[in-house]
């Protein structure tokens, strides 16, 4: 199902929330060229710049869209927390499928905040699933959570989706709660009514267009352009990085799936190939190589300064044997064409050269070696 989405989708009612996020843009995106009729539901952009802005997507509204894209798009902006708005929201839109990845997503910033964030994270996934309860138009749900959900034993060996969920920070913690959440919303509502949800578990996403702080993509580009060295706090620390279409068209791949035959429902692990779970110190080497080829001047290169931060995982790994076995995804772009594909969007963005471009050609390339799997 993953390698026919963009025809599955076409005239689809899709309903996602967080929609004006890195993920969500991505998202929107890939619907809209879909030809999917897309109602977002999301805060205002997070970022400035944000990649919702650079495609033009805050420009649309009432079901608009323009000449790049056969599908519409309508925006309604409201907080996750407000279940009046987004009952109202669901009863206008009559979504078939519906794709929540509204988060507060940061780890350090749950620290700072960690109400605001279990509010967010697990009241938002209450209401969203309440609103898929009483709307009899859904048939399809997709929960997007973290790899961070599982209780961390800096194991060299991945993470699988039957091990014990709890996880250390409050934004790891919270979204441990949101499966729960989900699951207990399945067994208990959603299943009777032949609702089939799903839980995703993705790695560490890169990608353009992301300008989120605390990230390590998005300080390489703000130190590059600054013609700065790139300060990285942990570069020891491995993550399952992946680029964002990786996950993204999994999620869309994954609802298709369960829409058709409900029995693939469950929770699965999104992340990359053994050999491509690397250090931060090899994101940002990569990096500063990719992005310096062909530069005259100073190379860019990155320093090794930690600023004390909170507790973060030092080394975490996914198994994901059973989306592969399940519903026959693997992974497109190891990490070195995703670090290819994020330094050319990102020299685009350097350039002014059309952000609408060279992301739909990224999409169509990406959804290419998808068939060619």
């Amino acid at each position: 199902m993953i390698k026919d989405i963009m025809k599955f989708y076409n005239g689809k009612k899709v309903l996602v929330t967080g929609h004006t996020g890195f993920k969500g843009s991505w998202m929107t995106a890939i619907l809209l060229m879909a030809g999917a009729e897309v109602t977002g539901y999301a805060l205002e952009p997070p970022t400035e710049p944000s990649l919702f802005k650079l495609l033009g997507f805050d420009k649309y509204d009432n079901g608009a869209t323009d000449k790049a894209y056969s599908g519409k798009l309508t925006n309604v902006y409201g907080d996750i927390r407000n279940l009046e708005l987004l009952r109202e929201t669901f009863d206008k839109a009559q979504p078939e499928i519906v794709i929540h990845m509204a988060a507060q997503p940061i780890v350090r910033t749950s620290y700072e905040d960690p109400v605001g964030t279990y509010e967010t994270n697990v009241i938002g996934t209450v209401n969203v699933l309440d609103c898929c309860r009483k709307c009899d138009s859904v048939k399809s749900v997709i929960n997007v959570t973290t790899d961070k959900v599982y209780r961390n034993k800096e194991r060299k060996e991945g993470y699988r989706e039957e091990e014990e969920l709890c996880g250390y920070d409050p934004y790891s913690n919270s979204k441990s709660c949101s499966e729960l959440v989900t699951d207990s919303y399945r067994n208990s509502f959603l299943r009777d009514k032949g609702i089939a949800v799903t839980t995703m578990r993705a790695g560490n996403v890169i990608g353009g267009g992301d300008f989120a702080k605390d990230r390590i993509i998005p300080d390489c580009v703000r130190a590059a352009m600054k013609h700065e060295d790139i300060i990285v706090r942990n570069p020891y620390s491995t993550r399952p990085y992946q680029h964002v279409l990786e996950p993204v068209v999994c999620y869309l791949g994954a609802a298709a799936g369960q829409y058709m035959d409900a029995s693939t429902e469950g929770c699965y692990n999104i992340g990359p190939d053994d050999e491509d779970a690397v250090t931060t110190s090899k994101i940002a080497t990569m990096f500063c190589e990719y992005w310096s080829a062909g530069q005259s001047g100073k190379r860019l290169d990155w320093v090794n300064k930690s600023d004390g931060g909170p507790h973060e995982a030092n080394f975490l790994k996914l198994d994901c044997t059973k989306i592969k076995e399940t519903l026959g995804w693997n992974p497109a772009w190891n990490i070195e064409k995703a670090m290819q594909e994020l330094v050319r969007w990102y020299r685009a963005y350097a350039d002014g050269e059309d952000i609408g471009k060279i992301t739909r050609e990224q999409i169509s390339g990406y959804l290419a070696d998808v068939k060619n799997l």
